[in-house]
């Protein structure tokens, strides 16, 4: 039994997941990152090739400019800050592009958290000694044998992209310098996307396995699942306080209704019922509000601040319950029951101290706590709050 405690076999709780991403256990995958960088420099040498050459020609034609202010102010600094202000713009978009990217992309992956303490120095990581054991032990073999295989991929669509491109590649540089410029800005893109498309090939693969190696490190053992679901359930204050924080808002939401209620059904305390009746509103008693739970303790509380009459008969509380909606009359079959306790109410109020009324509930009208029906005997009701 022990060592099935401490065996980890259950998949990891969504809290477990969560307190690993705080603290930035993520999945990662370099083979992704690297993938969608090269993509977006792919498509920015491609849709980006004439705002560059125009900036770097509009330079170069500056730089060839010379006039009498020119030779009287020669100054190389100058004409290589022009330069660089002109091919400065193409670069920041790349730049910012990539960084976009990158950002994005772990986000997405690390369940949309972004852990500034990663970014933090760690003495752990300028221990040579631990980078030995990353080197030669099984995480290095691994990456060893991912690099080989990259290097294979790549190296193949590299000589499938160069072998029909062979013959034009040796005869660069004996047209005019625009076209092969041209053309040998368009082998760049081809070669730039070809590249990018086996390192999505890479990726895809990639990403897989390093969901499957997060998912068996963050595996739990029994005692640990253990542990979290007493963690989650809290201590009894914890608990506590929820209950009062819930009473409060119940008690917010039905207090109006309370308040023009004449008395209060309950069961004793899992369902409340509050009624009035008033025969120029409506010809039966109406229900003003209803609860179950920290609600039903809201209109007690409330019940008793505004000494209102509250009656523990369960059989009526529940059947009045799941039979009749809030500002809705009581049914038919209720009237009997409902009208006794009525007119016991209006007894006390009086100051008379009438007997306890028998209430009768309908066999067909009887429920559990549940809402499913039930038979019960007559419950002689008690009587909380004479006031």
């Amino acid at each position: 039994m022990s060592e099935d405690a401490g065996e980890k076999t259950f998949a990891p709780s969504a809290k477990r997941k969560r307190d690993a991403a705080q603290k930035g256990d993520v999945v990662r995958s370099k083979e992704l990152t690297t993938a969608v960088t090269v993509l977006i420099g792919a498509a920015w040498l491609r849709f980006a090739g004439p705002w560059v050459f125009g900036k770097l020609a509009a330079s170069v034609r500056s730089g060839f400019v010379w006039d009498h202010a020119t030779i009287e102010s020669f100054s190389p600094q100058q004409l290589l800050l022009t330069a660089l202000i002109a091919a400065m713009p193409p670069v920041l978009v790349l730049g910012g592009g990539v960084m976009v990217s990158a950002v994005a992309l772990q986000l997405t992956l690390g369940e949309g958290r972004w852990v500034p303490g990663n970014l933090a120095p760690k003495a752990s990581r300028l221990n040579p000694l631990a980078g030995l054991s990353k080197v030669f032990g099984t995480q290095g073999w691994i990456e060893l044998g991912k690099g080989l295989l990259k290097l294979a991929l790549l190296g193949s669509m590299l000589y499938l992209w160069a072998k029909p491109r062979l013959t034009t590649m040796v005869g660069l540089g004996t047209g005019t310098l625009s076209a092969e410029l041209a053309m040998a800005w368009d082998m760049l893109t081809s070669l730039a996307f070809t590249m990018a498309a086996g390192l999505m090939a890479i990726a895809m693969f990639d990403v897989p396995v390093q969901l499957v190696r997060r998912f068996m490190r963050l595996r739990m053992s029994r005692q640990e699942m253990r542990d979290e679901g007493k963690e989650s359930e809290g201590s009894p204050e914890t608990k506590q306080a929820q209950r009062n924080r819930a009473r409060q808002l119940s008690r917010g939401g039905v207090q109006r209704a309370m308040q023009e209620a004449q008395f209060l059904i309950t069961n004793p305390s899992h369902f409340a019922v509050a009624l009035s009746y008033d025969p120029e509103k409506a010809p039966a008693p109406v229900v003003l509000a209803k609860g179950r739970g920290d609600k039903a303790l809201a209109m007690r509380d409330l019940a008793a601040e505004l000494g209102l009459p509250t009656l523990e008969i369960p059989p009526l509380a529940r059947s009045v319950y799941f039979t009749t909606r809030e500002n809705q009359m009581i049914r038919e079959e209720l009237y009997a029951a409902v009208a006794s306790v009525l007119a016991f109410v209006l007894s006390l109020k009086r100051g008379d101290a009438p007997p306890m009324p028998q209430v009768d509930v309908p066999q067909t009208l009887r429920f559990d706590a549940e809402g499913k029906p039930e038979d019960r005997a007559l419950l002689r009701p008690a009587v909380e709050n004479r006031a």
